[in-house]
């Protein structure tokens, strides 16, 4: 509605500079506005998904607690803990594998 206001207003004010001012200074604010929204929605569901995954963390058997509180670790620790993490998941993946392989030919 208030585009179209504006683009009619355009010959009345001989689509002089000010005329257009109004619409940039309008978009502009809007889409600042809109920035800040999306910022705001994106860090609710981030902590909702953080606090989803603590809690299963927590209640799974063998997993690291320290690991459900992981947003609040140092670039230090949080790459130690990434190589730690990947290392864990190799050696899990060969053992799956090395298990598929004996089935296979029933060892």
């Amino acid at each position: 509605m208030i585009i179209l206001v504006w683009a009619v207003t355009g010959p009345i004010f001989g689509y002089s500079d000010t005329w257009q001012l109004v619409i940039n200074t309008g978009t502009t604010i809007v889409t600042f506005l809109m920035v800040f929204l999306i910022q705001n929605t994106q860090n609710r569901d981030t902590m909702a998904l953080q606090l989803n995954l603590s809690e299963l963390i927590i209640a799974v058997r063998g997993a690291k607690d320290s690991v459900a509180t992981i947003e609040d670790l140092s670039e230090e620790d949080l790459e130690r803990l990434h190589t730690e993490l990947s290392d864990r998941m190799r050696r899990a993946r060969d053992a799956l594998s090395d298990r598929k392989h004996a089935k296979d030919t029933g060892s």
